[in-house]
């Protein structure tokens, strides 16, 4: 993973010395005459010609095991979405690989962590892992990637878990979209991943148009809502206005959990932004702390869903992280963190990323109850996201609390 970072600071041409960015992005304004005009300039790619193999070496170098070990001898998963991320960036340079060419006019970024599977609830910190990955669907400016990630155990490499990524292409400066090589399939194989990824980008494009925050809940919904209204009224005044807690239950708005980071040139990526696989550390961190101080046992990560990197964070800036509850049921806590960034000395917040992560604890835990109409979105949002997690892994089904 260490030579996975040489080569994006190779490939981009991007100083490792803060002192010199400046001068770096300067150069990379110059690569703007190698970028295509549109997408038919360019040499179709196959799946095999952006395939990478990277070994995490945890068996045997015990320095770098320090880094990526929990108190509970297991591996840091905020680490792995840290590798996660750098992988999928290169994997996307290798499939935009211009030959005539050292340093790539583009700059790839992240822009969608679609879907991540955990196959095992504990990673061993004492045994090499392996990640492998490739572009598996091509649109015009936009890549998805699939990664896998297995560790050793008897000489043989075990699956641990599946990711699915968004990347986009951009101009050497990160301020326009960039066509990119389209992919040509080979075999049926592929051809299903290919199809797969195209579906993939329906259901978000479906998803974003039945968000909460454009349409109306449904009928059932809205009614399993009102029931959990009524069954927080007081019985002894039947007032709207005297709201008590069911049996066994919290109020999702006393789950919340903060935290505030200044955003140091040490944690920038290769383009001089904060880099995105530190910002979904500290988010899981964060929601791992909120499931955790719930839960009041362990969590275990069990799904990654749908990480949506709506701006850049840039260095210097302070960087908010809010995290909450929205949704339980039995041992699993469904949990949302919400990121928002500002310059000192300035009022003006934006929102950079929203995270969303199913945990798993080893007991039932409570039910979490909205108080105000805000968190019942929520509420809402995070039950169709842990029902669909749930359907996917065919796990069975549920019922609205």
């Amino acid at each position: 993973m260490t030579d996975v970072r040489y080569k994006l600071l190779e490939v981009v041409g991007a100083s490792s010395h803060w002192c010199d960015h400046v001068k770096s992005m300067e150069e990379r304004k110059l690569l703007h005459s190698l970028l295509p005009k549109n997408q038919k300039e360019l040499p179709p790619r196959r799946m095999k010609d952006s395939y990478i193999e990277a070994i995490l070496p945890l068996g045997t170098q015990t320095q770098l095991r320090e880094k990526y070990l929990t108190v509970y001898n297991s591996v840091r998963f905020g680490r792995i979405l840290e590798d996660l991320d750098s992988l999928g960036v290169l994997i996307c340079y290798t499939h935009t690989k211009i030959d005539s060419t050292k340093i790539s006019p583009f700059s790839i970024v992240t822009a969608l962590v679609d879907k991540i599977d955990l196959c095992q609830n504990v990673i061993s910190p004492e045994r090499d892992i392996k990640f492998t990955g490739h572009v598996s669907w091509v649109g015009k400016t936009s890549m998805e990637v699939k990664m896998h990630m297995s560790q050793l155990q008897d000489t043989v490499y075990h699956p641990v878990l599946d990711a699915t990524f968004v990347m986009v292409a951009r101009d050497p400066e990160n301020k326009g979209p960039a066509f990119i090589n389209p992919l040509v399939p080979e075999g049926p194989e592929e051809e299903e991943l290919f199809k797969q990824g195209e579906l993939n980008k329906r259901k978000r494009v479906a998803s974003r148009t039945a968000s909460l925050l454009k349409m109306a809940p449904t009928a059932e919904e809205r009614n399993a809502i009102h029931d959990l209204f009524l069954n927080t009224l007081d019985p002894r005044t039947i007032s709207f206005q005297s709201r008590v807690l069911p049996p066994n239950s919290v109020w999702m708005e006393d789950t919340k959990l903060k935290s505030l980071h200044v955003c140091h040139p040490e944690k920038r990526n290769i383009y001089n932004r904060i880099f995105g696989g530190f910002l979904m550390r500290k988010a899981f961190e964060l929601g791992w702390a909120t499931a955790c101080n719930f839960g009041a046992s362990r969590p275990f990560p069990f799904t990654v869903d749908d990480i949506m990197f709506q701006r850049p964070v840039e260095i210097g800036s302070l960087l908010y992280f809010s995290s909450q509850v929205c949704f339980t049921e039995k041992n699993y806590i469904q949990v949302r963190v919400h990121s928002v960034v500002s310059f000192p000395g300035s009022k003006e917040y934006k929102t950079t990323n929203v995270f969303h992560f199913t945990f798993f604890v080893e007991k039932e835990v409570p039910s979490v109850v909205p108080k105000t109409y805000g968190d019942s979105m929520l509420y809402l949002d995070g039950y169709r996201r842990f029902m669909a997690t749930m359907h996917q892994k065919s796990s069975g089904k549920s019922t609205i609390q």
